[in-house]
């Protein structure tokens, strides 16, 4: 029977924590949207600071505020975004720049490592003299960290170079900053160095940092003041916001010395992984939070079924695809679950060795607990009692 629950969805999967909730409950409120919420007026302000930006707005979700974002940018419609064929704008976000906005997205391939080559930026600009054929280039946007490649960082200096690219042409510059914060922690860089040359940065609460709710975006007074207004029309403007910028405080003030700890789990977890027979990790790839890793061919069990027969023993994972798997670690995964997550998929592999095929994967996860070792990672991993198994 399973005892608990190792949830590897996503770092947007964490519970409030006890004093999130309390300042949730205690938190002095007003009326946001008359800009008059004391507790959303002071995280905005801390997340101003932290950026190096002039200001901030609160906003319900990531996903509005790059829209919010691009939108103050492309206010003609029919302007065009170059941003990466892998960034979360591009696929994750309902293509919401165009259906709404009446935004292009012109996109440049994502190198590995969360980049786009400078000369390819630059080659997708359009010739302003040409706008009777073209679509006017206005923004470039940047990921960082890059999800869809494996939470990779993007440097100061690349981020210098696409910023005086974009100055150079007369167009602004936005970062996806969801995971910023797991940036500046792996590359040991302050926040506002890596935005330093951005004209606006959405950051998300709700990830790394463990909030329940919204992200912020920071930018300019005059580019903050249009935000606000854009965030009104599109339903963002919430009244007694304050409830929820409150844990959002409690998540920046307390979580994001937790980060460094999330990604030497996720280093950990995928020297695991890859000592494994019938899985691949690129484990030098591992630089924050985030683990992609393959299931080779001849395994014997796709990465759907893999998933189901983890949620059976408590362990909770999304397939890439097919044969890909995508693991993400976060301040709730404690030391002992990395270990018990690795046992569990080790567990397939000794089965299997004696009953290969699909039929000794389906044994293996029915007859777990009857492997010699296993009541001892019960007892070790999970904490379980003696007079309760755990021998």
């Amino acid at each position: 029977m399973v005892t608990g629950r190792v949830d590897l969805r996503s770092d947007t999967v964490t519970k409030p924590s006890e004093a999130m909730r309390a300042a949730m409950a205690n938190a002095e409120v007003d009326d946001d949207v008359l800009c008059y919420d004391p507790t959303a007026l002071c995280l905005e302000t801390e997340m101003a600071r932290l950026t190096g930006k002039q200001a901030a707005i609160f906003v319900p979700s990531g996903t509005m505020g790059n829209l919010i974002s691009v939108l103050v940018h492309c206010e003609i419609r029919g302007s065009e975004v170059i941003l990466g064929d892998k960034s979360h704008i591009h696929i994750y976000e309902n293509g919401g720049i165009s259906t709404i906005g009446g935004v292009h997205p012109r996109t440049v391939k994502n190198n590995e490592d969360g980049t786009m080559d400078i000369d390819l930026i630059e080659a997708a600009i359009r010739d302003p003299k040409l706008d009777i054929c073209y679509p006017v280039t206005r923004l470039i946007c940047l990921e960082n960290t890059h999800g869809s490649c494996g939470g990779k960082c993007l440097s100061v200096e690349y981020t210098a170079r696409v910023g005086d690219l974009a100055k150079k042409h007369g167009l602004k510059l936005h970062i996806d900053g969801a995971r910023i914060f797991n940036a500046s922690v792996a590359l040991g860089v302050p926040v506002h160095r890596l935005v330093q040359a951005a004209d606006s940065v959405s950051v998300c609460l709700s990830k790394g940092l463990g909030a329940p709710v919204g992200s912020v975006i920071v930018g300019s007074k005059a580019f903050i003041a249009r935000a606000k207004t854009l965030r009104k029309t599109l339903g963002g403007g919430m009244r007694q916001v304050g409830v929820l910028c409150a844990a959002a405080l409690v998540a920046v003030q307390h979580n994001i010395g937790k980060l460094e700890g999330d990604h030497k789990k996720a280093k950990s977890l995928a020297e695991g992984l890859n000592g494994i027979k019938g899985l691949k990790v690129d484990v030098s790839s591992v630089e924050t939070n985030i683990i992609f890793f393959d299931i080779l061919e001849g395994a014997n069990i796709t990465a759907p079924k893999l998933c189901k027969n983890l949620e059976e023993h408590g362990i909770l994972v999304l397939p890439g695809s097919s044969s890909t798997i995508r693991l993400v670690l976060h301040y709730q995964i404690s030391e002992t679950d990395v270990p018990y997550t690795l046992s569990c998929i080790r567990v397939m592999d000794y089965e299997a060795s004696f009953y290969p095929g699909p039929i000794g994967i389906n044994l293996l996860f029915k007859t777990a607990t009857q492997v010699p070792f296993i009541p001892i990672l019960q007892k070790a991993v999970m904490g379980v009692p003696d007079e309760n198994g755990g021998k």
